[in-house]
C-alpha cells in the first residue's frame, strides 16, 4: 500500500490537499471502462493506457465477466515509473479516470435528486392533471456506492464535490457507520426536456 497526495480542487491549489491509499485493488467507475469502445472513448479499453488521477498509468490487460456477460472484474498493469516525479511522470495517454483503493473506502448511501417534472410548466396543459408530468427519476438512491475513507468524518450539511459527477451534501440522516450524500447540482445535465 502507497500513500498518494492529490489536490482538493484544481483550480484552487489554496484549498489544500488529502492524502490517498494506492493498493492492490481499486474501484473505478462503471461508466470508465468499456470492452468495445467507440474510436472517441479516452478511458479504459483492453489494451489500452489511462492515468489514474494523482496516481499512475495503467493498461488494461483484460476483464472478467459474470454469468449474464456483465464486467465484474477490470485487470490492468500499472507502471512504476509514471508516478509524480518519476521519470515517465510526463508520458501522455488520452485520459483520467478516477480510482478508490477497494480496503481504504467506504460504503455509503447516495441520494441522486433530479427535477420533479419532466416538463417545464406542468400546469400549462388544462387536459392533465400535473401529477401526469412528475418524474419517476426525481429521486434515484443507490446503496453501497463508494467514497473515500476520509469521508468518515463529514458532517451533516457539509458539501464535497465528487468529481466528473456533482456536488453533494452530507444528508441528516447520516451518523457513524451510514454516510448518506445528497447530489445537490449534477455536473451531467440530465434535463431531456
Amino acid at each position: 500500500v502507497e500513500e498518494m497526495e492529490t489536490i482538493n480542487n484544481p483550480e484552487d491549489e489554496s484549498m489544500g490537499s488529502r492524502k490517498l491509499k494506492f493498493s492492490r485493488e481499486l474501484w473505478i467507475e462503471r461508466d470508465d471502462f468499456m470492452e468495445d469502445a467507440p474510436k472517441k472513448y479516452f478511458r479504459l479499453t483492453p489494451g489500452n493506457e489511462v492515468r489514474l488521477k494523482s496516481a499512475y498509468i495503467i493498461k488494461c490487460t483484460g476483464c472478467k465477466k459474470d454469468e449474464n456477460g456483465n464486467v465484474v472484474e477490470v485487470y490492468a498493469e500499472y507502471d512504476e515509473q509514471t508516478r509524480s516525479g518519476m521519470p515517465e511522470a510526463n508520458r501522455r495517454v488520452k485520459g483520467t479516470i478516477h480510482w478508490i483503493s477497494v480496503p481504504h473506502s467506504l460504503d455509503a448511501e447516495v441520494r441522486l435528486y433530479d427535477r420533479l417534472f419532466m416538463v417545464e410548466n406542468p400546469t400549462g396543459d388544462k387536459e392533465r392533471d400535473f401529477r401526469d408530468f412528475l418524474n419517476p427519476d426525481s429521486l434515484i438512491v443507490k446503496q453501497g456506492c463508494k467514497v473515500e475513507a476520509w469521508l468518515e468524518d463529514a458532517k451533516p450539511m457539509e458539501i464535497f464535490q465528487f468529481q466528473r459527477i456533482g456536488y453533494f451534501n452530507v444528508d441528516k440522516d447520516s451518523y457513524p457507520g451510514k454516510l448518506v450524500f445528497n447530489r445537490t447540482v449534477a455536473l451531467r445535465d440530465s434535463w431531456k426536456g
